[in-house]
């Protein structure tokens, strides 16, 4: 079967602890778990569309936006990479409506295991999705704040004791010890005990969530696959984890071609 359109990062939820994908293809969505050990061809035709304003654009900037959105929208500031830097409150966001929407609610401080633990922050909406995109296995929600700032700087504190970032080879190699997040949390709360007690955090006493991925094979050799280098891209689809398609050929990073044209055959 053939289908095309701009694609977008895959939706997720899961179902009974395995992640269940579906890859947006224009108006539609293909349940990806459905080609898992099937031979795909996805190629793109050299067409990209902001998706924001909806215009042609020669190369995507912050995943899937055009130079000029790019430049002037609030989700792609700088600030959204670095929460501790959002700067709301002087009155220089780029869409202060956006920002009251988004960065104004409930979000949470978590520790996750992608390749070891990792600390980081999502919107208490996002959950579990956030951690879905990075690859966790376990994801633990430890602290609760009412905005994103306050949220970055906890972030921030416990920078000094782990992790901040996935490496996502390791990810995707599957090469991850597993560990005990409580316990890590609690030790956690100890550091930072007045930094909580300052920022009005919620300590959570939630348990682990253990995340499931459809893959049957892990690549042990990561070969990156971009449909800039290479406009059409094969394989036997072994898996997938992230936003990782796992080829037998390489991975593709889904989320890194959002409002590129694509047209796939399986």
């Amino acid at each position: 079967m053939q289908i095309n359109g701009l694609i977008a990062k895959m939706h997720t939820h899961l179902n009974s602890g395995v992640v269940q994908y579906q890859l947006p293809m224009g108006d539609k969505l293909l349940n990806m778990n459905d080609l898992i050990n099937q031979s795909i061809s996805l190629e793109f035709n050299g067409e990209i569309v902001c998706s924001n304003c909806k215009e042609r654009t020669n190369k995507s900037y912050s995943q899937g936006f055009c130079y000029p959105c790019c430049q002037r929208l609030a989700r792609c500031d700088l600030c959204i990479m670095k929460p501790e830097t959002c700067h709301h409150h002087l009155g220089t966001c780029r869409e202060p409506q956006w920002g009251l929407n988004n960065c104004f609610n409930p979000h949470i401080v978590y520790l996750a295991n992608s390749s070891g633990i990792k600390v980081g922050i999502t919107r208490k909406s996002n959950i579990p999705s956030r951690w879905i995109d990075q690859g966790a296995i376990t994801a633990l929600p430890i602290l609760e704040m009412n905005n994103r700032l306050k949220s970055g700087k906890i972030e921030m504190a416990l920078k000094d004791y782990v992790n901040d970032k996935t490496n996502w080879r390791k990810m995707l190699k599957n090469e991850v010890e597993h560990t005990n997040l409580s316990t890590k949390r609690d030790d956690l709360f100890k550091t930072i005990s007045h930094l909580i007690d300052t920022l009005s955090a919620i300590m959570l006493d939630n348990e682990a969530l253990e995340i499931n991925y459809p893959v049957v094979k892990y690549p042990s050799k990561i070969s990156s696959l971009n449909f800039d280098k290479t406009p059409k891209i094969e394989g036997i689809l072994q898996g997938i984890k992230g936003q990782y398609l796992l080829l037998d050929t390489g991975v593709l990073n889904i989320r890194k071609f959002s409002s590129y044209h694509i047209t796939l055959i399986y």
